[in-house]
């Protein structure tokens, strides 16, 4: 019989894997964008908002607050994944882009360190810095997970998958079993479990309208679709991410 520590070991790594996957999904996005040297249209928007997610679980997964080596260690990647995709805009965009992303990066940074100093220092018990960390992690993680509405709604609209990658789809729900699994497993962590079972939602909804809109005949113009790379959303599946 295997040790439940240990297949919530193995559960994790497989959900590392997956991130990573996830992480991985915008980087046809940033290829053109390197091949063309300009971001077009494209916008950093959830590429900025899965830094602060990947920060914020990662701070969750320290020893100080939580101790999930597995779980900081993904969000850790991730953040340095998403990273250099805001650096690859910074460079390539416009002077509004740029402030955009200077602005923003900024208030993170600001939030950050606000959140860390005041956890540290008014937090005594690796339980209360665990549930008022986790608490934040799971607002930012539904979110994360809820953004893919706009998308969903396009693709009723327009009666076209065109806007929604499959793939993208099935491993946002794949990621999102997998971390439920993990939070279950050996102990509970309501945080990750409760995120993460958004995330089977939002990937489970996602391919019921790939099952429905999938043979829809549309009559688009091609300027009309834009490129799946730029709708893709990024999870810290594992707070994600799981």
């Amino acid at each position: 019989m295997v040790d439940r520590e240990v297949a919530r070991t193995i559960i994790g790594i497989i959900g590392n894997i997956l991130s990573v996957c996830l992480f991985g999904s915008p980087i046809p996005t940033f290829v053109e964008i390197l091949k063309s040297k300009s971001v077009g249209e494209f916008k950093p928007d959830s590429y900025l908002a899965t830094i602060l997610n990947c920060s914020l679980w990662s701070f969750y997964g320290l020893p100080v607050v939580h101790k999930d080596t597995l779980l900081m260690s993904i969000n850790s990647i991730g953040l340095a994944m998403e990273a250099i995709y805001v650096t690859i805009f910074f460079i390539h965009a416009q002077r509004n882009g740029r402030v955009k992303v200077i602005k923003w990066i900024f208030i993170e940074l600001v939030f950050l360190a606000i959140l860390v100093a005041c956890i540290l220092k008014f937090s005594d018990t690796h339980e209360q810095r665990s549930k008022i960390v986790g608490i934040i992690c799971l607002v930012f993680n539904v979110l994360m997970y809820a953004s893919p509405l706009t998308m969903m709604r396009k693709v009723i609209i327009k009666k076209s998958v065109k806007y929604m990658p499959f793939y993208l789809s099935l491993a946002i729900f794949l990621n999102g079993i997998i971390w439920v699994f993990y939070a279950v497993v050996d102990k509970l962590d309501v945080f990750i479990l409760i995120g993460n079972s958004v995330g089977i939602l939002s990937g489970a909804t996602q391919l019921v309208l790939h099952a429905c809109y999938n043979n829809v005949q549309t009559t688009l113009k091609d300027e009309d679709v834009k490129p799946a790379a730029e709708l893709q959303v990024q999870l810290s599946t594992t707070d994600e991410k799981a």
